[in-house]
């Protein structure tokens, strides 16, 4: 086994360079610790990948991942899940004798699978998973470190060589990484997939459709529209690669599905005592008041985007939060509980969709007006129609991911992604500010009830 080089010596290769490897590649170069980092995209990119590293000290382009492995010290694999393990068997044997190696994606199975095939036995294995997304500062932010084929000696020199991200190090193994991201992000996603597709089937944005204004509608519209102006990989391969994922987004198609069929029979004592039992399961059976809420209209309503109707002393008609009930329901019916998991390893759109999951369920007047509203009593009858377009959305997403294309659910994402594409700069300053505010007020779990 070769000597682990002191961090100042470290040369860091990078093997793909989309927008969280050029993140990673810029916050490591401008901290200037280490010796250099050696980067490469694709062969038909290096042309532009030089032209990006001029004037950027430390970062050195180079033509291919051979030329990566062969030189660096600590190599990550900043590429889709989907096609790890191709590239990972086209460089992995080139791996320098005694390096660490890394992955940086959101499921992590494959990626096992992969670096112990293809990697050579004298090579460590390190892996990291950022639970943020590119525009997100790493900040604070959770950085999962996994010693999978590796002595501590090298996971403390991999969290020195990150130090600059300033990221807060959790550890796990890659069994418990997969089950983490699943229970944090798979349902979050899909709801939030499920309402953008719903809209664009609607045709008509959101916020100038009258019902979608101010508190909980603003967080919806906003994480929506952040996640549609994401790239639809960064989804696809947690929702298709990860086995858990994939039984979660099912349950929550099957609980949306539920739900609505309960709202649209009228059956409101039923649909009154399922709501309940996932919000006893979940939040603690002792109602609002408790516990402390982690976000409220005051907050929620200084991020609102585009221009509601100009009605005089408009107020929007009570909303059945169908997605909210169904996702709370599926972490009912799956045993789930999102608390544990809240400052363990969640993202910043999990912490902002159980703040106001919190913020609906702790407080039973709005809980119980949602389901007045879901059950045609009063104006809720407005909301029906978009909520039969949010189930037959959730299911087509649920059969996407379970027919396991790619492809089709790119197709499916792009769809979505060019009808709101107009407005990803407006929602873009409004998710800036959400989460700098998130940022500053970070979210502490309630203290968990005789329930839980």
């Amino acid at each position: 086994m070769s000597r682990i080089p002191s961090v100042k010596d470290a040369v860091i290769g990078l093997i793909g360079m989309g927008e969280m490897g050029k993140m990673y590649a810029e916050r490591l170069a401008q901290a200037g610790h280490c010796n250099r980092i050696n980067v490469c995209d694709l062969p038909e990119k290096y042309e532009s990948l030089v032209e990006y590293c001029k004037d950027k000290e430390r970062l050195v382009p180079m033509k291919d991942g051979h030329h990566v492995s062969r030189e660096s010290d600590f190599i990550i694999y900043s590429v889709e899940a989907a096609f790890l393990d191709k590239v990972v068997a086209q460089y992995g044997p080139s791996t320098k004798v005694g390096a660490i190696v890394s992955g940086q994606t959101s499921v992590k199975a494959p990626e096992r699978e992969a670096f112990e095939k293809y990697l050579p036995k004298d090579v460590q294995i390190v892996s990291i998973h950022s639970l943020h997304g590119p525009t997100v500062p790493p900040d604070g932010q959770a950085l999962i470190i996994i010693k999978h084929r590796a002595e501590e000696e090298h996971v403390k020199f991999v969290q020195e060589l990150l130090a600059p991200l300033k990221s807060r190090y959790v550890h796990l193994s890659y069994d418990e990484h997969d089950e983490v991201t699943a229970n944090t992000q798979a349902v979050t996603h899909a709801a939030f997939l499920s309402m953008g597709t719903a809209w664009r089937c609607t045709g008509q944005f959101p916020w100038e459709l009258g019902r979608y204004i101010g508190g909980i509608e603003i967080v919806k519209i906003n994480i929506a529209l952040r996640i549609y102006a994401a790239k639809w990989h960064v989804y696809a391969g947690l929702a298709i690669l990860n086995p858990t994922a994939r039984k979660q987004i099912h349950q929550f198609s099957e609980s949306a599905t539920d739900l609505f069929k309960l709202m649209i029979g009228g059956k409101r004592d039923e649909l009154r005592k399922r709501v309940f039992d996932a919000r006893d399961f979940v939040f603690g059976s002792e109602g609002g008041g408790q516990h402390p809420i982690l976000l409220s209209d005051k907050v929620l309503d200084r991020f609102s985007i585009g221009q509601p109707p100009s009605t005089v002393d408009f107020q929007p008609p009570p909303n059945s939060h169908l997605a909210l009930l169904a996702m709370v329901d599926s972490w009912h019916l799956l045993g789930i509980r999102p608390f544990v998991h809240l400052q363990l390893a969640a993202t910043p759109v999990f912490r902002f969709w159980i703040g106001v999951a919190e913020y609906l369920f702790r407080d039973e007047s709005r809980l119980e007006a949602a389901i007045e509203a879901s059950t045609g009593q009063g104006e809720g009858v407005a909301f029906s129609a978009d909520d039969a377009e949010f189930v037959i959305a959730a299911r087509g997403w649920s059969d996407t991911v379970r027919y396991g294309s790619f492809e089709a659910y790119r197709k499916r994402f792009e769809e979505t992604r060019v009808f709101f594409e107009p407005r990803f700069e407006e929602s873009r300053i409004a998710n800036r500010d959400m989460f700098a505010f998130l940022a500053q007020e970070p979210i502490k779990p309630p203290t968990p009830s005789s329930s839980q």
